[in-house]
């Protein structure tokens, strides 16, 4: 039975999920302000999400920026200064919204019935507190680029808040009440909706019980338990197909060459498609003896990482 069906089955009725404490202690809510919150309805009602969801082990709020608009055409974007194309996000309907919600226990959301004629009161002109233990992320081009590392820092958190730019972007403004900054890439995409789907899916993997195999998450490229290494080839049946076998190593059932294997495995597939991450990565006699087999130079590449990491970009 595979990782997936076995994950498939334990989610059934017949095969409940037994909660330890710290899957109960460790539960993760996630505030998305959004133009567009029809985008989410797919992507959140599947799988991992759709299951971490139903277990308790994730709650997800989806806020529309538009229900917090007051004008009779319930405008969110406009003009920008200086003239220029493209539309740019209003302030106003953005921090109302991000402060109406965030003022309040985790969970609220403004009723439908309420959204334009009957919002809770808020001042333009004063700020409201924000609960201090919620990173409030804006999520752009712009930001700390989104890896493994980050992902592990924003899991430790009880409650995140995220708001999806559209448009040119968000008037400057709104960084006001941003208290971080997150790009899942050096590319653009049309909205923030996307990258706020990815750091979803990729908190929630990190989340006690919200996968069927506990250390999947810990063993996956780029995780603490593969030393930031990408992960070697997988397998499974059949045998054979189109005239490849599965390694023997690994029908051996000697469960230290296999963990061996796959550990030089991962620093093969490091070196051949990713080499800056050995320059950072924590290697063992063991490791480097190998990399030295296939070429690798550790002092080469460090001192590139080096020089990589002290450059300055001027943009």
């Amino acid at each position: 039975m595979s990782e997936y069906e076995r994950d498939e089955r334990s989610s059934a009725p017949d095969h409940p999920a037994i909660e330890t404490q710290s899957e109960i202690l460790h539960r993760i809510h996630f505030d998305i302000f959004t133009l567009f919150p029809s985008m989410f309805v797919g992507p959140f009602g599947e799988s991992i999400i759709k299951r971490a969801i139903e277990r308790g082990l994730i709650s997800i709020c989806l806020h529309n920026i538009r229900d917090y608009t007051t004008d009779r055409h319930h405008i969110c974007d406009d003009t920008p200064y200086g003239g220029g194309g493209g539309m740019i996000m209003k302030p106003e309907p953005v921090v109302r919204a991000v402060e109406t919600v965030l003022a309040r226990p985790a969970g609220w959301s403004l009723p439908p019935e309420d959204a334009y004629v009957n919002l809770p009161e808020w001042n333009p002109e004063a700020p409201t507190p924000l609960p201090p233990d919620t990173p409030v992320i804006l999520l752009t081009p712009q930001g700390r680029l989104l890896n493994q590392s980050l992902v592990v820092e924003l899991a430790r958190y009880r409650r995140l808040a995220l708001i999806c730019g559209r448009y040119e972007g968000v008037d400057e403004r709104v960084r006001q009440i941003v208290t971080d900054e997150i790009s899942i890439g050096d590319y653009v995409i049309s909205g923030g909706e996307l990258a706020a789907m990815v750091i979803v899916d990729a908190v929630t993997r990190l989340t006690p019980g919200a996968l069927g195999y506990e250390l999947g998450a810990h063993q996956d490229s780029h995780s603490p338990g593969l030393g930031g290494l990408l992960e070697g080839p997988q397998y499974t049946r059949p045998h054979t197909f189109r005239g490849e076998s599965v390694p023997s190593v690994l029908l051996s059932g000697h469960h230290a060459n296999i963990e061996r294997w796959r550990r030089e495995q991962a620093l093969l597939r490091t070196l051949q498609r990713r080499p800056d991450l050995l320059a950072k990565a924590s290697l063992s006699e063991a490791d480097l003896a190998f990399l030295r087999l296939h070429g690798w130079t550790p002092s080469l590449q460090r001192a590139s990482h080096r020089e990589q990491s002290n450059s300055t970009i001027i943009e």
